[in-house]
């Protein structure tokens, strides 16, 4: 299932950098990580489901150009975040 507004208000939280925070880069790479979590899932058991692999291809573009913005412009937000999401060694 794919993130309910519950997960969705959740995962904003634990990201934001301040109260209204909803579009930070970091809360945007967080989202885009769920959802990319949530589709490698799906294609365990849909294999030949290309389209929605088109758009996961989309998404991991996506967070990538986020990541490379954030570590380009402010370095310590960028280790927080990998080091929350867990996304590189």
């Amino acid at each position: 299932m794919p993130l309910t507004r519950e997960s969705k208000g959740k995962v904003i939280e634990h990201y934001r950098v301040h109260s209204k925070d909803t579009g930070s880069p970091e809360v945007q790479v967080a989202l885009l990580s769920e959802r990319i979590s949530y589709l490698n899932d799906h294609f365990r058991v849909h294999r030949k489901d290309h389209a929605s692999r088109r758009g996961l291809l989309i998404m991991v573009g996506k967070r990538k150009r986020l990541l490379e913005y954030l570590k380009r412009h402010d370095p310590e937000r960028y280790k927080r975040v990998i080091e929350g999401l867990g996304l590189r060694k």
